[in-house]
C-alpha cells in the first residue's frame, strides 16, 4: 500500500508548479483539464518519491500557520541556502528540531503561502 498523493492548498496552478519545479525539481507527472472553469488536475513527484503533490484549490488568502507538509532530505542547509538565493520566504532558520535532537530542521512559505517544513532524516519509527 502506499499514499497517491498529498494535496496542497494553491490559488495560481501555474505560479505554484513552477515554484516546485523550479525549486525542487519537481517533474509534471499530470496536467489535465479539469471542469469548466480551467482549473486543472496537477501532479507533481519529487526524484525518488511514489507520492505526488495535487494542487487543491485554496478556500482563503490566509497564509498556513502551521506547517502543511514536511520535505525530508539530507541537505537541508544547501536547500535553505538556495531557497534563500532566490528570494524565497525562510520563517524558520536551520536548527535543530526540539523532537528529535541530531535532526536538522527550517521552514519556509511557498509561492501560495503555505508554511512548509524542511528536515534532514530521522530516527521515528
Amino acid at each position: 500500500m502506499h499514499i497517491q498523493f498529498a494535496e496542497l492548498p494553491v490559488f495560481d496552478q501555474d505560479r505554484a508548479k513552477k515554484f516546485y519545479t523550479d525549486h525542487f525539481d519537481c517533474q509534471i507527472a499530470a496536467d489535465e483539464p479539469m471542469g469548466k472553469d480551467g482549473w486543472r488536475w496537477i501532479e507533481l513527484k519529487f526524484a525518488g518519491a511514489e507520492t505526488t503533490l495535487h494542487f487543491l484549490r485554496r478556500k482563503d488568502d490566509a497564509p498556513s500557520e502551521e506547517p502543511v507538509l514536511v520535505l525530508v532530505d539530507d541537505n537541508v542547509e544547501a536547500i535553505v541556502k538556495t531557497l534563500k538565493s532566490k528570494g524565497v520566504e525562510i520563517i524558520t532558520e536551520l536548527q535543530e528540531a526540539p523532537y528529535e535532537p541530531g535532526r536538522t530542521i527550517a521552514e519556509f512559505r511557498d509561492s501560495e503561502g503555505n508554511r512548509m517544513l524542511v528536515s534532514t532524516s530521522g530516527n521515528f519509527m
